[in-house]
């Protein structure tokens, strides 16, 4: 639902006001909360139970995306209704990674985490890629008001599965005024750790130039391709569907590939194929051309967590999860950026310049990390240890 909703307001705004702007702007209040409060985010589920937060937070998103819905059917639904919405829903998404993909991660034993959370990003590059696909079938079918309607439900059912789900956590204490301290902990851990200082590095980027291209795919798919909202739901799920297919490789076996070169291959890969996208002659290319990037994202999304959950002891994790939740959130001022550069020179060539931008920083980032494993006296992380 998170990414029908970001397709099916992207739609609805754009129908609205006709701004690249505007619809940068609504794609990028759903990913801003990650950016404020992710650190936070991180040292509160350390404390509190994290399967009351994954509950509660479905729920929150249920009564959002119910409240567009009835707005939708009495006809006054206008975008910034759209973009509380989406505030509210960023807020929960905040907690992914603390929670749900920590979770995920600690289900298993050392050896099997890498492929458990290679299935978790195979389900979501499944889900990212059915998202788009229906929201565009049902916003052309049935409006803005179906389409929340439905996503109303979907939450709905997700609540119900989570409240039913068996789990297990030490808790203890949470005390506010602690925050700070702890957050200065797990930086200082950050700064002395290079595999995960330079998971963070590579995460940035990442977010910032590469991934806010979807917030462009409607402008794009109307004026370059010329295509309804159906096939540019089908454009937004191509790279999810080669994602799909990536993570599911990865599901196969234990990556031999060293992390770092896996990670930053893939995510050279991935933004590639972004900048080569807009000048694809045709739209059944482009779908191709984002498709092939979505091998590359797969490994940059298994690799982001896989080397945290990993490389981390347990009592620190959840921060180093929140403060890598605060570098994807930089994902709405790379939305705001794009967004920007698209209504100076169009959405074609906004795409290509943030991108290729993005393929230069993850290629020095990648030299100074291989560079930094080489020094004498620092080794190579080693594989986890099977159990």
């Amino acid at each position: 639902m998170r990414w029908f909703e970001v397709l099916a307001a992207a739609l609805f705004t754009l129908d609205m006001t006709g701004s690249g702007l505007d619809v940068a702007i609504v794609s990028a209040a759903r990913t801003m909360p990650m950016f404020l409060l992710g650190a936070f985010a991180g040292v509160v589920t350390e404390s509190v139970n994290r399967k009351q937060v994954l509950f509660y937070g479905q729920v929150v998103t249920c009564l959002a995306s119910a409240s567009v819905a009835l707005l939708a059917w009495g006809g006054v639904a206008r975008p910034w209704h759209v973009a509380v919405a989406a505030l509210v829903a960023g807020i929960v998404w905040s907690t992914e990674m603390a929670t749900r993909r920590r979770m995920v991660g600690e289900c298993v034993e050392g050896r099997l985490v890498s492929r458990a959370l290679a299935l978790d990003t195979m389900s979501n590059s499944f889900t990212r890629l059915l998202g788009p696909i229906f929201a565009g079938y049902l916003y052309q079918k049935f409006g803005l008001a179906g389409a929340f309607g439905v996503s109303a439900c979907v939450y709905g059912v997700a609540a119900i599965l989570a409240s039913g789900m068996e789990y297990r956590q030490s808790t203890r204490k949470l005390v506010l005024g602690n925050v700070p301290r702890e957050l200065a902990e797990g930086l200082r851990f950050v700064r002395g750790d290079l595999v995960i200082g330079g998971v963070l590095a590579v995460t940035i980027p990442m977010n910032l130039l590469g991934f806010p291209y979807s917030a462009l795919l409607a402008p794009i798919g109307r004026s370059v391709f010329q295509v309804s909202p159906v096939l540019i739901g089908v454009l937004a799920a191509s790279e999810a569907f080669g994602a799909f297919l990536g993570g599911a490789l990865l599901t196969t076996r234990e990556p031999r590939i060293n992390g770092r070169t896996l990670m930053v291959g893939g995510s050279v890969l991935f933004l590639a194929c972004v900048a080569a996208m807009p000048l694809a002659p045709g739209f059944w290319i482009a779908c191709l051309l984002l498709a092939v990037g979505g091998f590359g994202s797969a490994a940059f999304a298994n690799m982001q967590t896989s080397l945290i959950v990993l490389h981390t002891p347990v009592h620190i994790r959840s921060r180093l999860m929140g403060l890598l939740t605060v570098c994807i959130g930089m994902g709405p001022l790379g939305i705001l950026l794009v967004g920007l550069i698209a209504d100076i020179v169009g959405p074609m060539l906004a795409i290509e310049i943030v991108a290729a931008t993005g393929l230069v920083l993850v290629c020095a980032i990648g030299l100074v990390w291989r560079r930094r494993e080489m020094r004498p006296g620092v080794s190579p992380p080693s594989p986890p240890e099977r159990t």
